[in-house]
């Protein structure tokens, strides 16, 4: 039962545009009313109901450790009590900076903003700044967080609501932003054809996290390198996803690709509000107060945020076994619902994986490409969702995200967790 979550809805509509404070909270994608949580303790979420679940969002991905972290909460009070905020530079500032420099050796210097929006915004001005050029080039179906130039054409909640362009962005703006095929290096190098000497930066979601997930292909971020230098450009790897969570180097050293700016956020903060850029040092040298391309934050690098992400990554740091127990419990997840959908004669569903980030299809593979997800039968995910609900899994509330695990997922809730996925497929199938 999920009366309490019910009520709740129906006050939080009145109150909150959509009740939501943020769109993929509202469940709308799979005909429902959002969950409310209360709390969560390792891999398990408990509702206001009392319902109790396995977690595969985990705040979509900022929980590698898991809900409620000893490691990620140690010295909390601590800094509570001595004050959060101060306007002022702190030390932890400066020690998260040189644990994100040390898993990122290609970067000179980091820069902390308060979201992974903040981080994407910045660095675009950055490269702008950088370059004197306007246009900028993303990828269909990749999503950068909420500022204008960069809702053209995105994932996560866009896809989710149908809205792949926001209103309210002016003419002038998604103008100066071009639209590129992912994983296809022939429609990057038609735009820098085209715009030789316009195109400040491309950017780019390294592992595409916001339209389900999708993987790249073999040489196309390293493509991406080479016309970039060809033409002057400068490329942006989004990691606020990856970063951290794929390798401790995020997808930078997964894949041996070199960016020349990073941004970063869910990870680094520990579960609380925060947002990164960092950059080789012509670049960062372009940042205030040193140079001309302005950015602030009074919060930025507050101490609450930078004493759990600073105990994240050194924990991270420290126990590199994670990434591989990762990679192990999802591997077992991938490989129990193939399973399960082999023996139900089910053909229609894909399942991608890029070490601890799943996302089952309801479509026929590959699925490598924004239009290759668009194929996918969301009706058929919503009854998934449901059937899985009820069983007490939670899943991301939409075909275009992903799951994530935590290193507090355990052999029993994998276990769990795919009978659960092979009674749900078989409603599917039923339906």
């Amino acid at each position: 039962m999920v009366e309490k979550s019910k009520r709740l809805h129906e006050i939080a509509v009145k109150r909150i545009p959509g009740g939501v404070n943020s769109p993929v909270r509202a469940f709308g994608s799979v005909d429902s009313h959002p969950i409310y949580a209360k709390s969560g303790k390792g891999s398990s979420l408990t509702d206001v109901d009392g319902n109790q679940y396995i977690d595969y969002i985990c705040s979509w991905g900022p929980l590698i450790l898991g809900h409620s972290s000893d490691i990620a909460s140690k010295g909390i009070d601590k800094v509570i009590a001595q004050g959060t905020t101060f306007g002022l530079p702190t030390q932890v500032e400066v020690d998260i900076a040189g644990c994100i420099l040390d898993a990122f050796p290609m970067m000179d210097q980091v820069r902390m903003v308060n979201s992974g929006t903040e981080a994407t915004m910045s660095a675009l001005r950055l490269a702008r700044g950088y370059t004197k050029r306007n246009k900028i080039m993303k990828f269909e179906g990749c999503y950068h967080g909420h500022s204008d130039g960069l809702l053209v054409k995105s994932g996560s909640g866009t896809l989710t609501g149908g809205v792949p362009t926001s209103l309210g962005i002016p003419e002038a703006i998604i103008e100066e932003t071009l639209i590129a095929e992912f994983n296809q290096l022939e429609s990057v190098g038609r735009l820098f054809k085209e715009y030789p000497k316009e195109i400040a930066a491309i950017i780019v979601e390294p592992i595409p996290g916001n339209m389900g997930l999708i993987e790249s292909k073999p040489g196309f971020l390293m493509g991406l390198r080479k016309l970039c230098d060809q033409y002057g450009a400068v490329l942006i790897f989004d990691e606020v996803i990856s970063g951290f969570r794929i390798a401790y180097g995020g997808a930078t050293s997964y894949y041996g690709v070199e960016p020349d700016v990073i941004c970063l956020g869910k990870i680094i903060g520990g579960g609380m509000p925060v947002g990164a850029y960092a950059g080789k040092q012509e670049l960062m040298d372009c940042v205030a107060p040193v140079g001309g391309v302005y950015q602030a934050g009074t919060l930025s690098g507050n101490p609450l945020a930078m004493t759990m992400g600073l105990n994240v990554l050194s924990y991270l740091k420290e126990h590199p076994e994670a990434y591989a127990q990762l990679e192990e419990t999802a591997r077992a997840l991938e490989d129990g619902f193939t399973e399960n959908c082999k023996e139900l004669n089910i053909d229609n569903v894909t399942i991608n994986r890029v070490g601890g980030m799943l996302c089952q299809f309801f479509a026929k593979g590959p699925i490598d490409s924004y239009q290759g997800v668009m194929t996918s039968d969301t009706k058929a995910y919503a009854v998934y969702f449901k059937e899985m609900l009820a069983q007490g899994i939670m899943l991301p509330p939409a075909q275009y995200e992903c799951m994530f695990l935590s290193t507090a997922h355990t052999q029993d809730d994998i276990e769990k967790t795919i009978k659960a996925h092979k009674n749900a497929m078989r409603k599917v199938k039923q339906n």
